[in-house]
């Protein structure tokens, strides 16, 4: 079966627009793995001294660094304990809790794709990158009404051709062959498109300065990528000077090629005669002479000038660029350097949060009905806090939390919610409580009751310190054994 006309149309629209971003996405893959070439640095280096390059991988550490303090915990869904623990033992068992390469998308592209589907095995959740998927907006809802997703063989030579596409579409989804035949149709019961797209720092138009076709989404290499261009010629600039005049540089006048030769006569390599520790020249009259070394400093000081400057526009602290801390930092002071970089992945946070609460909607609506896409209109996705991104950095905070009271002696949080905030699963929290609760038993146990065996000094036998033996009950009020009355 033929594409029909129409469907057609829009999947030649949609291709044509994903090819036209191709460049700038690659352009963001070369400089996130650090393969920038020296032309687009606007460097003119002779082929013999491009050994000199250095690129310094500033965008990798911004990317990474993000990525490193996104960490999703759980799902909230109201009251709903129950289905919020179903949402995260779906999201676990798709492998979305450890899949990190929609947060690498999102941060290096500026946006990030999850596609929805149903298999025999159940529901099936993919991040498909955004090199190879675009979506289609009503221009007046603004909802998608259709999105298009490209399949390659990579490891072929023409690896950037498709040899599939899937036209996703309200009603159905098309697969379709190179050729514009349609492979397969699959009914969509729920009457949206499965495709689940989050931008980074949306604007409320597309800027009109960027070229066709102006996609949504900023990158967060965006900022850094002139200044790792700067930094690069600094490096590289500085490579050619440390070969050229950071070292004393001889010379000699008057002196023939004979005068550098070996005990064999033969005539000695540049590098021998340079670096020769004893010049023996035969002319009596030759003079040699030295130039005296230049500095480096210029260049270190324009580094930590370009590497200030780029903490500046990405919010990550000076030593994730190299610097050094001047002074030793306490824990308040780290926090303040850490403070714009933790607001603005909380933002992120929450916009990958919104992606991953309509997926599990989407997921939901496939499995057991459109009413069951009801439920989650009152969930939220959880995340560890991003100004402690390590496992003792948490521990640190929930101890604090923990150990603080309120007025009636009890812990302002939970020891079940500490487990929570510690990253524990359910099955880890469960074992946890049993082996308390075994603990408490066993204490029960071996607590026994204090009982009088008539050996213990400290036992009440009736002598005159205790007021409690048979000697004293049997005695009058107000007398004592020798029959004087007590006063």
């Amino acid at each position: 079966m033929w594409l029909p006309e129409s469907a057609q149309q829009l999947l030649v629209r949609l291709s044509t627009q994903m090819e036209a971003g191709a460049s700038n996405y690659q352009k963001l893959d070369r400089y996130v793995d650090g393969k920038q070439h020296l032309r687009q640095l606007g460097l003119a280096i002779p082929p013999e001294l491009e050994r000199f390059t250095v690129i310094v991988n500033w965008p990798r550490v911004v990317a990474e660094s993000r990525v490193d303090r996104l960490d999703m915990k759980g799902f909230r869904v109201g009251d709903n304990l129950q289905l919020a623990d179903d949402a995260w033992q779906l999201w676990r068992s798709v492998g979305m809790d450890e899949d990190q390469s929609s947060y690498l998308d999102f941060e290096v592209y500026g946006r990030s794709f999850k596609v929805v589907e149903l298999n025999g095995a159940g529901p099936l959740i993919e991040n498909v990158s955004p090199i190879d998927i675009i979506e289609h907006r009503n221009p007046v809802t603004g909802s998608i009404d259709a999105a298009l997703r490209r399949y390659r063989d990579v490891d072929s030579e023409d690896y950037m051709s498709a040899v599939a596409w899937r036209l996703y579409l309200p009603a159905a989804t098309l697969t379709v062959s190179p050729s514009w035949q349609v492979i397969s149709v699959e009914s969509n019961p729920l009457g949206v498109v499965p495709v689940v797209p989050a931008y980074r720092n949306p604007r409320t138009t597309i800027p009109l300065h960027r070229a066709w076709p102006r996609i949504r989404g900023t990158s967060a290499l965006a900022d850094v990528i002139d200044l790792t261009d700067a930094c690069a010629r600094d490096l590289t600039n500085a490579q050619v000077a440390q070969e050229t005049h950071a070292v004393p540089q001889r010379g000699v006048l008057g002196a023939t090629k004979g005068d550098f030769v070996d005990d064999d006569g033969k005539p000695l390599t540049t590098w021998e005669a340079y670096f020769g520790r004893i010049w023996a020249l035969k002319n009596a009259n030759a003079k040699t002479f030295e130039f005296s070394s230049s500095s480096m400093e210029n260049f270190e000081r324009m580094v930590n000038l370009y590497a200030r400057l780029a903490s500046g526009v990405t919010g990550l602290p000076p030593n994730y660029f190299g610097l050094a801390a001047d002074d030793a930092a306490s824990a308040d002071a780290i926090r303040s350097r850490e403070a714009k970089l933790v607001k603005s992945i909380e933002r992120d946070q929450r916009t990958l949060g919104r992606q991953a609460v309509e997926t599990c909607r989407i997921v939901a609506g496939l499995v057991s009905g459109p009413a069951a896409m009801a439920a989650f209109d009152d969930a939220d996705a959880l995340w560890y806090d991003a100004g402690t991104p390590t496992v003792a950095q948490r521990a640190d905070a929930v101890t604090k939390l923990y150990s603080v009271s309120d007025t009636a002696g009890r812990p302002l949080m939970p020891r079940e919610m500490a487990w929570e905030e510690l990253g524990w699963g359910p099955e880890k929290i469960a074992r946890a409580k049993k082996l308390l609760e075994a603990d408490e038993t066993a204490d029960y146990v071996y607590l026994k009751p204090e009982v009088d065996d008539g050996l213990r000094s400290d036992a009440p036998t009736g002598g005159s310190d205790s007021g409690e033996g048979p000697a004293a009950q049997g005695q009058p009020s107000g007398t004592s054994d020798d029959g004087i009355v007590a006063a």
